[in-house]
């Protein structure tokens, strides 16, 4: 029997809950789109490793509880179409939470990532009491970079890669 579902925080059509094993043939499916993938460079490359990214988050982040990769949920259709929340980073030394956002590619252009991010964005710095949020964002992924500037977040700096991957990345950041 599932757990009973931990809301996390809700918007106008949109419910971020922790992630279920139920959510696992959704989560791959999402995964399984090259259009969503060609920008996570450390994306599950079988549904195996997406079951283990879903299973490191049903409970929050291992490390950090009340961060994580949460099930974005439609609520008009009570769908699953992405996993969106919050991720700790130490870069060049210094730690920072990241505003994570994948949204199925059906649901593109309608707003709902940006949705989801300013609802993030809010309840990092009003609940969670965050002093600062980033971004990692590929360079060549504009859409992404619209999404980080409509929550108010402008671009910081590049980075040549994490942890020896070469593989460059944008930094977008906001104060609270």
């Amino acid at each position: 029997m599932t757990e009973p579902y931990i809301i996390i925080l809700e918007t106008k059509r949109l419910s971020l809950r922790h992630q279920v094993i139920e959510d696992l043939d959704d989560l791959w499916a999402l995964y399984q789109n090259p259009n969503i993938t060609k920008y996570i460079p450390d994306a599950p490359r079988s549904r195996a490793e997406a079951q283990e990214e879903l299973e490191w988050h049903m409970h929050g982040h291992p490390k950090h509880p009340e961060l994580g990769l949460w099930a974005t949920i439609h609520k008009e259709t009570g769908k699953f179409i992405g996993r969106c929340g919050l991720l700790p980073w130490t870069i060049e030394e210094q730690y920072d939470v990241e505003v994570a956002y994948t949204i199925a590619e059906e649901y593109w252009g309608q707003g709902l990532g940006s949705e989801a991010t300013q609802g993030i964005l809010q309840y990092g710095f009003e609940k969670l009491h965050l002093s600062r949020l980033i971004c990692l964002i590929d360079p060549e992924n504009i859409a992404s970079q619209r999404v980080a500037e409509k929550m108010g977040m402008a671009w910081e700096k590049t980075i040549a890669g994490y942890e020896g991957d070469n593989i460059p990345f944008y930094i977008y950041s906001i104060a609270s």
